[in-house]
């Protein structure tokens, strides 16, 4: 949310603006026709990157602010860096609660409160080698949401399966995405 707006507001050239179903909407209309007419103007490449730092930590680039991740605890660190683990699972309860809001605002669903958790069961064996038959990764995430609204059980649902459904997070880690590794060496 941004600073100075209340829950469901938005600044808009420093003024107050409630987001509405209408106002949703037609703020992506046109990207959605756009999105029909010209499908390919619909794929676009996000970026993140990164730098090795000291201590075992990488800085990471995200264009609003600089994170820096380390080791977790449970692996030696020292817990002053960011872990990457814990970041995933942010990422996840930052795209369910906004699109959570998206939705609900689409559905004209009163949410008064809303808060999300996400928590992941990890055995850290994996990750440090200690065992090769231990996975290296998440063995479960469990994702909570705790509403406060007067929406009835079949809205709730309705808005919990669209969530679900348009999370990109929670998508790529129901339907892990193809990903490629691919390097250079830029010195010898």
């Amino acid at each position: 949310m941004v600073a100075g707006a209340r829950r469901g507001e938005h600044l808009y050239k420093g003024k107050r603006v409630a987001m509405t179903a209408d106002k949703l909407k037609s703020s992506q209309a046109p990207l959605k026709a756009q999105y029909r007419e010209r499908p390919k103007t619909a794929l676009l490449t996000l970026r993140a990157g990164g730098r090795v730092g000291e201590n075992v930590t990488c800085k990471i680039e995200t264009g609003k602010a600089r994170v820096e991740a380390g080791l977790h605890p449970a692996t030696g660190g020292d817990g002053q860096s960011a872990c990457s683990a814990d970041m995933l699972l942010e990422a996840l309860v930052g795209c369910a609660g906004v699109t959570l809001s998206a939705v609900a605002t689409a559905l004209g669903i009163s949410l008064r409160d809303a808060t999300i958790r996400a928590e992941g069961d990890l055995d850290f064996r994996g990750t440090l080698g200690v065992s090769k038959d231990v996975p290296v990764g998440f063995k479960q995430i469990r994702l909570n949401f705790d509403l406060d609204t007067d929406a009835t059980e079949e809205q709730v649902a309705t808005l919990l399966r669209l969530t679900e459904r348009y999370c990109v997070v929670y998508q790529t880690l129901s339907h892990p995405a193809d990903v490629s590794v691919l390097h250079r060496v830029i010195s010898r």
